[in-house]
């Protein structure tokens, strides 16, 4: 059974308007589909309005920066609502401790008025809580009262900023929910031995975007087009998780192929001879709109990141995303669990001989791979993930409301 009918607030760490496609919205518009849910968009501090200032994100939100605001944005579902938030005070520079968990719980007040003050508007007798990853205000749901309270956790925590205090914060928020859905097998590991009720979701694709590269009638993106195949790329951020090492020797490996990276760099990860290499091509950021004309211009798509603690949590969207396009995918075995999800489809490595070596044997492939590649795809797609969060929530839902008749 899955969830219908029901009232569900999600407050989430990724604003809704982000340039890209986020979890935590994409599953706040599953469950939209048959609830009514209202997205708590993470809320500006005075850092973010100075930064943000005239923007088209500060724009959208300054309506609803007055105390006063309910803060309701409509979106182009009818059970959405997206809930803005009043600017809250910056806090990361205080050391963890009582001052800093004092500002917080003011901050945390502000926030919880503006949502009581959604519930009384609405008239809301019951409702989900689900903190999607917003482990920065971990007590929102201790001054609520919802029948379900959820935490759903899509990454760990890695950078200095989230980790200065996300540790404790999150560690309340796992400890005090009534279950934790994760995105990964190895954060699932992790969070159940906090709490056992715990389970596991892995993120998926919108693969009715990506199959549009199957389209006969679609043309190849300008930025590949012009490329001398073969053309061996990558879609995404192109940062720290990218092993670069072993990208260094498989490109000398292979000089007869271009390597193409479209997506936004992180020039503070990226190494110098990265950027002066003959057979790499840096396109730089393009809009998700332009995926599909871009996949298609690929002959094998790649997913070059490292093995290490970080990676091995990572269940990344683009894999789906290039076998929804039907492409040959070859990866690092930068995280095991993603073997039970895609069958023989994809190629893991361990070495970069082993990497160029399935480059080389994924060119020879043809198409015969293809329905195959499809079907796996279509076993990974968003709406059969949001329908597995909603089972879980239905589920656990209907337990809690047996033990307190019992």
């Amino acid at each position: 059974m899955i969830l219908e009918g029901k009232y569900i607030f999600i407050f989430a760490l990724m604003r809704f308007d982000g340039e890209y496609e986020s979890t935590n919205y994409t599953i706040a518009r599953h469950l939209a589909k048959k609830n009514k849910v209202f997205y708590i968009d993470n809320p500006y501090t005075l850092k973010d309005y100075i930064k943000l200032k005239n923007t088209r994100e500060f724009n959208t939100r300054k309506p609803y920066f007055k105390l006063s605001s309910n803060g309701i944005i409509d979106t182009d579902l009818p059970n959405l609502k997206v809930v803005a938030m009043p600017i809250v005070a910056s806090l990361n520079f205080l050391p963890e401790g009582f001052l800093y968990r004092m500002a917080l719980k003011l901050n945390q007040q502000l926030l919880v008025k503006r949502i009581k003050k959604v519930i009384r508007q609405y008239n809301i007798p019951g409702y989900i809580f689900i903190n999607s990853y917003n482990f920065h205000y971990p007590n929102v749901s201790d001054y609520l009262k919802p029948a379900l309270k959820v935490y759903h956790c899509v990454d760990p925590l890695i950078s200095p900023f989230d980790l200065k205090h996300g540790l404790i914060s999150e560690n309340h928020i796992v400890k005090t929910s009534d279950v934790i859905i994760c995105s990964s097998k190895q954060l699932y590991l992790e969070k159940k031995q906090l709490n056992p009720e715990t389970y596991f979701v892995p993120n998926a694709a919108d693969i009715e975007h990506s199959q549009k590269a199957l389209d006969p009638d679609l043309k190849v993106a300008d930025i590949i087009a012009g490329i001398v195949k073969p053309v061996i790329g990558y879609f995404g951020n192109i940062e720290r998780r990218m092993d670069f090492d072993m990208l260094k020797v498989v490109t000398e490996q292979n000089p007869d192929k271009n390597f193409v990276f479209v997506g936004p760099q992180g020039k503070i990860y990226i190494p110098d001879w990265f950027f002066n290499t003959s057979n790499i091509i840096l396109t730089g950021r393009m809009p998700y709109e332009a995926m599909p004309s871009i996949l298609k211009g690929f002959d094998v798509a790649l997913l070059p990141f490292k093995k290490d603690e970080v990676s091995r949590t990572i269940f990344p969207l683009k894999l789906f995303e290039y076998l929804g396009a039907g492409k040959p995918v070859v990866a690092t075995d930068f995280n095991d669990d993603l073997r039970d999800f895609t069958e023989d489809t994809v190629t893991y490595c361990r070495t970069a001989e082993e990497f160029s070596a399935a480059i080389n044997a994924a060119l020879q492939q043809g198409e015969a791979m293809i329905p195959k590649r499809l079907a796996v795809a279509a076993n990974n797609t968003w709406a059969r993930r949001g329908d597995e969060f909603s089972e879980i929530l239905y589920n656990q839902l209907e337990r809690k409301n047996v033990k307190q008749i019992n």
